[in-house]
This record gives C-alpha cells, sequence and structure tokens, in this order.
C-alpha cells in the first residue's frame, strides 16, 4: 500500500537520526530499493550515513558522488549508496554490475534516481529532502511509507 508521510528535520543531525530509523524499521538483514530524492546540499548523504552506520558499517562511508557506487558488505549482503548524479546516460548503470546485487537480495541506497529513469528498479521506499530553512523536510512515499511510519510512530 502506497502512502505518504512528513517528517520535519531540524538539523544535520536529525536527517542522520532519521536514516538510522529507517534502518532499524528495515530491519537486521534488509533488501530492496530506497531512492532518495532532492536538490544538492538536501541531506541525502547525511541520511545515507546515518542508515548505513546504524546498519553496522564501520569506518569511514565515502559519497560515491565520483565513484558512482560504494559497496559494503554486512552479514552475507550487500547494501550499495549510489550516486547517479554525475551519470551523462542511464546506460550507463549496465556498467555498475547491478545484476550481481539483485535488490531482491541486496539494499540499493540511491541517490538521483531520476538519472537512472527506465533502467533503474523501482523505489520500495522514495525518501524526498526538501530544505526548509535551516532544517529540512523529509517525505516518504511508496509501498514500504505506511510500514515504515507506523514503525517510526512506535518508535518515538
Amino acid at each position: 500500500m502506497n502512502s505518504e508521510t512528513l517528517h520535519s528535520l531540524p538539523d544535520a543531525e536529525a536527517t542522520a537520526a532519521l536514516g538510522a530509523a529507517l534502518a532499524r524499521a528495515l530491519g537486521p538483514q534488509p533488501c530492496g530499493v530506497l531512492w532518495l530524492l532532492g536538490d544538492l546540499g538536501a541531506g541525502k548523504t547525511t541520511l545515507a550515513r546515518g542508515l548505513l552506520e546504524s546498519l553496522g558499517v564501520k569506518g569511514r562511508i565515502r559519497s560515491p558522488t565520483y565513484t558512482l557506487m560504494e559497496p559494503y558488505e554486512l552479514g552475507g549482503r550487500s547494501v550499495l549508496h549510489m550516486d547517479l548524479y554525475r551519470l551523462a546516460d542511464p546506460l550507463e548503470l549496465q556498467n555498475l554490475g547491478l545484476a550481481d546485487y539483485p535488490p531482491e537480495h541486496h539494499l540499493w541506497l540511491v541517490e538521483w534516481p531520476e538519472k537512472g529513469a527506465g533502467l533503474l528498479a523501482s523505489a520500495d521506499l522514495i525518501v524526498d529532502l526538501q530544505v526548509d530553512g535551516e532544517g529540512r523536510l523529509a517525505r516518504l512515499s511508496g509501498p514500504w511509507a505506511g510500514r515504515i511510519s507506523e514503525f517510526l510512530k512506535v518508535e518515538h
């Protein structure tokens, strides 16, 4: 079921905390596709870092802006953090080897998914971050949004 919820994020720490809460909502062995939408500087990478740290990624979490994809191995599953901002053509996705990481068995975090239009797996959860004064607004939508939002309500 598709639903939509809005979350106010007053600062970067709150944005990272939402990422951590999403990781807890997804459970210990998450798989599927999360699209992270928003303008430059909206907090997509900050949210992804909070999510990855909460899933157990240790050490420095690099932005995949130049590499397009950073894989992380967690308990026999891969989490792929992708930033498609620099993708010139959606066909370049074929060079990333995504077929080796089907979202049914791995988690994809995709920044700038619109750059992979037509070739990227559809989203199970869309997190749309928008600048709101000094803070951010996060809109959750997609098939998982209702379940995730209910978890977030219970958690707080």
